[in-house]
C-alpha cells in the first residue's frame, strides 16, 4: 500500500535552505514543518502546506533585515 503526503516543494540556494532547516528545528516537534529533504539535493525539500505562508513570511522578514541600502 502506498502512502501518500500532501506537501509544497521548495527550491532554493543553500544559505536559505540552511536559514528554513532552523527555523523549522527552532520549533516543538508537534510543530515542524519539514516533511523530507532530498538526498541529492540538499536545497529542494518538501514542506507541509500550512507552513509556506509562515516560511515566506519569514525569508521577508530575514531579507528585509539583512538588506542595506547604498549611501549616497
Amino acid at each position: 500500500m502506498v502512502n501518500s503526503i500532501k506537501g509544497v516543494f521548495i527550491s532554493c540556494d543553500v544559505p536559505m535552505a540552511q536559514f528554513i532547516a532552523h527555523l523549522n528545528n527552532s520549533l516543538p516537534a508537534s510543530q515542524k514543518f519539514i516533511i523530507q529533504v532530498l538526498k541529492l539535493d540538499t536545497t529542494s525539500m518538501f514542506v507541509k502546506p500550512y507552513a509556506e505562508e509562515m516560511i515566506r513570511d519569514a525569508v521577508i522578514k530575514f531579507r528585509d533585515e539583512n538588506s542595506y541600502a547604498k549611501a549616497n
